[in-house]
């Protein structure tokens, strides 16, 4: 069992799902807590340099579990599906240093809001860029030791891809080894008949998952069922990294702590 917990700089958008900010403090403060990893959410592939990454990583004994490309279109709105040659261009710039950063810390790009909607006036054209640049993309990726795993959100924020079935059927379309799923049992919770049967359901393409509580914040609150997360998990033989994805709530310390510790006492209970 591999726990990391989602951080990002300093300048981080003010609506970023992220426990800390700052990455030299929130590596450490992951480190104290007792978390194996960070994941990374960043703006711009240049917001660190690989070389003071790679020392604060060793100085405080942590892994980086994937990078975040959520601020991407949080402070940008850079999308797959974009028509604009320009911003097209400039997303591909971006996502291929996240692919470049990622071959040396997690292996893992998230692809979360930045794969853009459908809209109205033209979904099948917008699809149709959408896997253009998936397919470029998940190219340039695999060349570079890299997965893209493509997070299902809820309809309230996305209206493309929401469910993790849905995740699964247009992974079946793209037919790319460098193409996987993330899960995000907060989305989850809206968009999925059952969370435990929906993960085992679609287990070939799990490879990430994001943990939080049915309202985002630390996992144990809310209603979700744990024990039916858990026990799928287990049941699908699932090793890879488990992120906190979670508000602040009530405050950035509280809350890691609250989590680490439920998901070492509870979830770590399934790996003895």
């Amino acid at each position: 069992m591999k726990l990391s917990v989602a951080v990002a700089g300093k300048e981080a958008m003010p609506t970023a799902f992220v426990v800390f900010r700052g990455l030299e403090e929130s590596i450490k403060k992951a480190s104290d807590l007792g978390y194996d990893g960070v994941e990374l959410a960043l703006k711009r592939p240049d917001e660190i340099s690989p070389a003071d990454l790679k020392a604060l990583l060793k100085k405080n004994r942590m892994e980086i579990s994937a990078i975040s490309s959520g601020q991407v279109w949080g402070a940008r709105q850079l999308a797959f599906t974009e028509a604009d040659k320009d911003r097209r261009a400039e997303l591909r710039k971006t996502f291929s240093g996240f692919i470049d950063l990622a071959s040396d810390f997690g292996q893992l790009v998230n692809l979360g809001r930045t794969r853009g909607s459908l809209g109205t006036e033209d979904p099948e054209g917008a699809k149709g860029r959408f896997m253009d640049m998936a397919h470029e993309m998940a190219d340039y990726a695999h060349k570079r030791g890299v997965t893209l795993i493509l997070e299902p959100v809820n309809r309230y924020e996305i209206d493309f891809i929401n469910s993790v079935d849905e995740a699964s059927a247009l992974l079946d379309e793209i037919d790319h080894p460098a193409f996987s799923c993330m899960p995000d049992v907060f989305h989850m919770n809206i968009e999925d008949d059952n969370i435990g049967q929906s993960l085992i359901r679609n287990k070939r393409y799990v490879k990430y998952i994001h943990f939080a509580s049915s309202h985002r914040h630390a996992p144990g609150d809310g209603h979700l069922n744990w024990d039916e997360i858990f026990q799928a998990l287990m049941i699908m033989g699932y090793d890879g990294w488990t992120s906190v994805e979670i508000l602040p709530y009530p405050d950035p310390d509280t809350a890691a702590k609250r989590s680490v510790d439920f998901l070492r006492s509870n979830y770590g209970s399934y790996y003895k």
